[in-house]
């Protein structure tokens, strides 16, 4: 079984301006302070079920130089550049119309470049069942996680069964919902977190594009008569934006009826937020101002990533400001302090939902 794995890398990350910025967005910055980015995390917790050679990143053309910095093993031709962003169902397309000419029978992998899995291990193990699952046959599996909370800003995948760690069919796929639907969810237990994760075998989602986006695999089919040759850069610039902008969870995910989850607990969180970074940053050790030390920070719940963040009388915050010198702040209790070159965010994190909002007026001047 030959399994290829696609990371999308395209998005923007507004919610966790000034550290994520259309310049270098979250996938590819150092989020959590332990020394990696997202997009070098996913590459790793990939490993063990694909071999190296068979990574592709698809990204906006802008950020293509930096995945080679920090994916350098990765074959410049599986690299691939979209002109501009039209939602993950082109995103997928392309990628699976080029591995179906390298690899025919491959089974493929496809994953955001920018979630954490805490529990590599497992995660290793339910993406090894769902690519059983797909190999050879029609079903497309989609990967769930075990909601640890009624979470409103998640995707959730509504299973027939609930067996933990097996691949089950899919009844329907839902949308964000309210917290009062999303308690609902919790309760009745066979409603799990959407993670985004997809697993089937390029004949399957080629096939599957081919009959509920036509629209999509007819520009794929007049990009790849020219891959491999000095015209695909400009034949994908110019085909590739006249795709429908969609997800492929409209397109393909919610049409189809060989669809399948396998979902666990995997320690799963699209970092989207200050407050879900907060979660998963590790608590400082040595560091020498008492309310950053291990022991205070967790009585008084702080975290921070710098070279010298100093918390005076401060409880529930997260400092985030590696490229300043030195950081002081104090009194302050549930708010986000987050640096970045020259641009400064304090907020409340109860309003961190407003920091697209904030970055987007900033923006625009």
């Amino acid at each position: 079984m030959e399994t290829h794995v696609v990371i999308m890398a395209g998005g923007i990350g507004s919610r966790l301006w000034p550290l994520s910025t259309p310049a270098m967005p979250k996938q590819f910055i150092d989020l959590l302070g332990v020394g990696k980015t997202l997009i070098q995390m996913t590459v790793e917790r990939f490993l063990p079920v694909c071999n190296m050679e068979n990574f592709w990143v698809v990204t906006s053309e802008r950020y293509v130089d930096i995945v080679k910095k920090q994916l350098p093993f990765i074959r410049p031709q599986h690299i691939l550049a979209e002109p501009e962003p039209r939602n993950t169902a082109p995103c997928i397309a392309y990628a699976c119309w080029k591995i179906q000419k390298e690899a025919p029978n491959a089974n493929v992998v496809v994953t955001p470049a920018d979630a954490l899995v805490i529990n590599v291990q497992k995660f290793s193990d339910v993406i090894r069942k769902a690519l059983n699952a797909t190999d050879g046959s029609k079903r497309i599996v989609t990967v769930g996680v075990e909601p640890t909370r009624p979470e409103t800003g998640y995707g959730y995948i509504y299973a027939e069964e609930k067996k933990h760690g097996e691949v089950v069919k899919v009844k329907e796929f839902k949308e964000k919902p309210t917290l009062v639907t999303a308690k609902k969810y919790i309760a009745a237990g066979r409603y799990f977190w959407n993670a985004g994760i997809f697993v089937w075998n390029v004949k399957t989602i080629v096939e599957n594009i081919r009959k509920f986006a036509p629209q999509i695999a007819d520009v794929m089919d007049k990009i790849a008569k020219s891959f491999g040759t000095w015209k695909e850069t400009e034949t994908t610039r110019i085909l590739f934006p006249t795709c429908p902008k969609i997800s492929i969870d409209y397109a393909v995910m919610e049409k189809s009826k060989d669809i399948f989850v396998i979902a666990s607990d995997l320690g799963w969180s699209d970092l989207g937020a200050y407050s879900a970074i907060k979660q998963y940053m590790p608590i400082p050790e040595d560091d020498p101002v008492p309310d950053c030390g291990s022991v205070e920070a967790i009585k008084l719940d702080n975290k921070v990533v710098g070279k010298d963040v100093r918390l005076h009388g401060c409880k529930g915050c997260i400092v985030h400001a590696e490229d300043a010198r030195t950081v002081v702040v104090s009194g302050l209790k549930d708010y986000v302090v987050a640096m970045k070159g020259a641009d400064l965010l304090i907020c409340p994190i109860a309003e961190e939902q407003k920091v697209k909002e904030y970055s987007a007026k900033k923006n625009n001047g």
